[in-house]
C-alpha cells in the first residue's frame, strides 16, 4: 500500500521564478536533491513534455544517488509534474505535481509527491521539506 506525500512552502519570489528554477540546471543544482554532505555531479535537464531530467549527487555515506524522472505536464509558472525514481531504491515510479500560486508579494508551492511506499513517508516529507528550503535558498 502506498501514500500521499504534500509539503507547502511560501517563496518570496514570483511564480515564474520559482517555476523556472526547477527546469534550469544551474539553479536546480544549488537545490535539487543537494544535501548538506553531498555534492551534485551531474545535472542534465530536457525541459519540455516527454523530456526528462537526471540528478546525481555523490554523498560520503552512500556514494552516488541517480535521480531521474520524466516531465508530464508543464504550465509554466502554475504546474509542473513528472514522474520521478531514485536508481538507489528500485526502478519503482511515482509521481510528483508541483503547484504554484501567487500569494501577496511572492508565491506558495505545493508539492505532492503519489505512490510513497509507507516505510519512505516520513524520509519522503523530509526529503522534499530539505530540497524547498534549498530552492528558497537559491533564490
Amino acid at each position: 500500500m502506498t501514500q500521499t506525500v504534500s509539503v507547502t512552502r511560501r517563496f518570496d519570489a514570483t511564480p515564474e521564478q520559482v517555476f523556472d528554477a526547477w527546469l534550469d540546471p544551474t539553479i536546480a543544482a544549488k537545490f535539487l536533491f543537494a544535501t548538506a554532505t553531498g555534492e551534485i555531479v551531474k545535472v542534465e535537464i530536457d525541459p519540455r513534455v516527454g523530456g526528462g531530467f537526471l540528478i546525481v549527487d555523490r554523498r560520503p555515506d552512500v556514494g552516488e544517488a541517480s535521480h531521474y524522472g520524466t516531465y508530464l505536464e508543464i504550465d509554466r509558472p502554475r504546474r509542473l509534474v513528472f514522474d520521478f525514481s531514485v536508481e538507489a531504491y528500485g526502478k519503482d515510479t511515482t509521481r510528483v505535481t508541483v503547484e504554484i500560486r501567487p500569494a501577496g508579494d511572492g508565491c506558495e508551492l505545493i508539492l505532492t509527491h503519489e505512490d510513497i511506499a509507507a516505510e519512505y513517508v516520513e524520509r519522503t516529507k523530509g526529503g522534499w521539506t530539505m530540497i524547498l528550503e534549498g530552492l528558497a535558498n537559491a533564490l
